[in-house]
């Protein structure tokens, strides 16, 4: 991996880690203040605010970086793609604004769902236009090479919707509170984002229409794509929530949630691995540099499938007593779904940066096919399992069609030009799992104390699973020490 990328990964990471440590020191809160019911209300809008997010401004966060970094363009090119994806952003806004409006005016949404979701659904609507802009501002920052300033601001942002949601909270606001938080804190951060955008970006533009010459269709092309992509995408995360809420009610779906949310931890790192990826592979490919490509995207993918392993092993060998001690006895039921979604987690994890290079290209076929089989996999199972076995059957469904997203994307990424698995060493990788999950299992059996388990076995699993995976050949020294010299302390 090229000296830039690593440094575009490292201001993503830092960002990202203290937004999900304020997270994960968080949730136990929420959770015990809304308890099992209210949280299952907040999941359930959360998941709507991120379908929502979709249509409004999934390719335009992705256009904007992967544009802004094309080499060989026009003067203003900047300009006129920032103001361009603005317009839509705009347009888009208030379109999903109007209908929430209309449908909380018909009633539909106490009849079906109670009267405190009207509420829910016109937070969600302002914080709908306060989150697309936030994203443009920080994707622009992005593709300037300012992750420094981007970074920062989505520190902020996460801080204060943590800090002013939690107070909200305490003060008996419930739901609504934790939705104003978030509202406010993209209020905030839109406005310094702007200022901040400035120095790049000249706002007049948003009033002047791009020139004749300006390739509109090939960017709307590209937003649609991402539209239709994401969505399968996103449907995979969220068709499970939404079928819960209305199939086995809120208190059935604050459960799953919160075994949900443990195993979306292992997407940590490429989840951050797939934001860094988009906008830097995408200059590669506009420089046709397709070795620099395939030498990035099975060192990626072999690393995030050692790093993701290692977190599946542990969470999954300590998951009782984590979600006893983060959420609660109450929380009991969450953690056979837990077991069962770590797999398929695993398999999603790894399949995200396949989809960020694949996507930098901006050939959408087969990432929509590869994307699409997941997606239908995911929901067949979800309806036909979720009416029998509830929580549990969603976790079953879920984890088969996350670990799909895995295999369809090696299809689409070798039929687009490159190969994730070119230098995979997949038995050495199962060896090290083997041998690393019987070690770490033995470790945890023979402690006694949760607390000197929590202690103990993270850390002790770690060096273990670090050496083994030396031992084998899944890593070598030397690329450990590369990866040393790459990250500064």
């Amino acid at each position: 991996m090229s000296k830039s990328i690593v440094d575009r990964f490292l201001a993503i990471f830092g960002s990202n880690a203290i937004g999900v440590l304020a997270s994960l020191l968080a949730t136990p809160v929420i959770v015990r203040l809304l308890g099992s019911r209210r949280y299952g209300e907040y999941a359930f809008m959360l998941s709507v605010l991120s379908i929502l997010l979709l249509f409004v401004n999934a390719g335009i966060y992705d256009g904007i970086r992967k544009f802004l970094k094309e080499s060989d363009r026009p003067e203003r090119w900047a300009d006129h793609v920032f103001s361009f994806y603005s317009r839509v952003g705009i347009a888009l806004s208030v379109a999903i604004v109007a209908a929430i409006a209309v449908t909380v005016q018909t009633g539909v949404l106490a009849r079906h769902l109670g009267p405190r979701f009207e509420r829910y659904f016109l937070l969600i609507g302002a914080t709908v236009v306060t989150q697309q802009a936030f994203a443009s501002l920080r994707s622009a920052l992005m593709g300037f090479d300012r992750e420094d300033i981007s970074e920062m601001l989505f520190v902020v942002n996460k801080l204060l919707a943590v800090g002013l949601g939690l107070a909200l909270v305490v003060l008996g606001y419930g739901v609504s509170g934790l939705i104003a938080a978030k509202l406010a804190a993209n209020t905030v951060t839109t406005l310094a984002g702007g200022v901040a955008t400035a120095r790049f970006i000249d706002y007049r533009y948003l009033l002047t229409l791009a020139p004749d010459d300006f390739p509109r269709g090939r960017l709307l092309r590209f937003n649609l794509a991402s539209i239709v992509l994401f969505g399968l995408f996103l449907s995979i995360k969220h068709v499970d929530i939404l079928l819960l809420q209305f199939l086995r009610g809120s208190a059935a779906t604050g459960y799953y949630k919160a075994a949900l949310n443990l195993a979306e931890f292992v997407w940590f790192v490429p989840r951050i691995v797939q934001t860094t990826l988009l906008h830097s592979t995408s200059e590669l490919w506009s420089e046709e540099r397709y070795d620099a490509i395939t030498e990035i995207s099975t060192k990626v993918t072999r690393y995030s499938l050692l790093f993701t392993a290692l977190l599946v092993i542990g969470l999954g060998t300590l998951a009782e007593p984590t979600v006893r001690l983060y959420y609660g006895a109450e929380f009991q039921p969450s953690v056979l779904p837990l077991v069962v979604l770590l797999p398929g987690a695993m398999g999603f994890a790894v399949a995200r940066p396949i989809l960020a290079i694949g996507q930098g290209k901006g050939e959408f076929r087969y990432l929509i096919y590869a994307t699409g089989g997941a997606s239908v996999i995911n929901l067949v199972l979800n309806l036909t399992l979720i009416p029998v076995f509830g929580i549990l059957g969603a976790a079953v469904a879920t984890t088969v069609g996350y670990f799909s997203m895995f295999l369809f994307h090696v299809y689409s990424a070798r039929h687009i030009g490159f190969d994730p698995l070119a230098d995979l060493r997949l038995p050495n990788i199962v060896a090290t799992m083997a041998l690393a999950t019987v070690g770490i299992v033995v470790l945890a059996t023979a402690i006694q104390s949760i607390p000197l388990t929590f202690l103990v076995v993270p850390a002790a699993g770690f060096l273990l699973y670090v050496g083994v995976a030396v031992a084998v050949g899944a890593v070598s020294v030397e690329e450990m020490r590369e990866l040393r010299e790459q990250v500064p302390v």
